[in-house]
């Protein structure tokens, strides 16, 4: 019973370490306080490498509808720029996108000029990461909801789900992953604990 216990809580350690110490998926705003724009000239590339992303992180495009947009496209198409034949496309301007596979994400801004000019990133998932699942999960903004009869904001996105209004990323979102690990560490001390006292 003993070696069951310590293997269990060994499992719940290595789980919490392998996630990072998150608890659950994280929203990333791209861009941070910039958001996705040209204006001064932003490096999505270094700001994406600065992130760990998860399966099922969610990360959110805030952009000014009547100058970008948001297509996820082929590693063909990223590298080109070319907005020709995108796997989705969004045009909200708070546009919510959960990441539902590993390995890469590739998006871009489809206005002329703007991918050459930098408006684009690269998301990437490693095949190992994973992140359990929030509580509420948010509800993706998706190229129908831009012709829907609410005009597909992202205000419409939140009122259907209040959950979907991204958290903080950055320092928040790291306190919040080290308290979950903490929480989880806290835990195997306890259980360590017990067991010393049963024998």
């Amino acid at each position: 019973m003993e070696n069951k216990l310590a293997m269990t809580m060994l499992m719940v350690v290595a789980v919490a370490v392998a996630a990072g110490g998150r608890v659950e998926a994280a929203f990333y705003k791209v861009g941070d306080a910039v958001g996705w724009t040209i204006l001064g000239s932003p490096n999505y590339t270094a700001w994406a490498v600065s992130k760990t992303f998860l399966f099922r992180d969610t990360i959110v495009f805030e952009y000014n509808k009547k100058f970008h947009n948001v297509l996820e496209v082929s590693k063909a198409d990223y590298k080109a720029c070319n907005p020709g034949s995108p796997i989705a496309t969004y045009t909200t301007g708070n546009d919510s996108i959960m990441l539902k596979r590993r390995g890469h994400h590739f998006f871009i801004c489809g206005i002329p000029g703007h991918c050459s000019a930098g408006q684009k990133v690269d998301i990437r998932i490693a095949k190992l990461a994973v992140a359990s699942a929030p509580a509420a999960a948010p509800v993706p903004a998706t190229a129908s909801d831009s012709n829907s009869s609410t005009g597909g904001t992202g205000a419409a996105v939140a009122a259907r789900n209040p959950a979907a209004a991204p958290r903080p990323s950055g320092a928040a979102a790291a306190t919040a992953a080290h308290q979950g690990l903490a929480f989880v560490l806290s835990l195997a001390a306890l259980i360590c604990f017990d067991l010393v006292l049963l024998h």
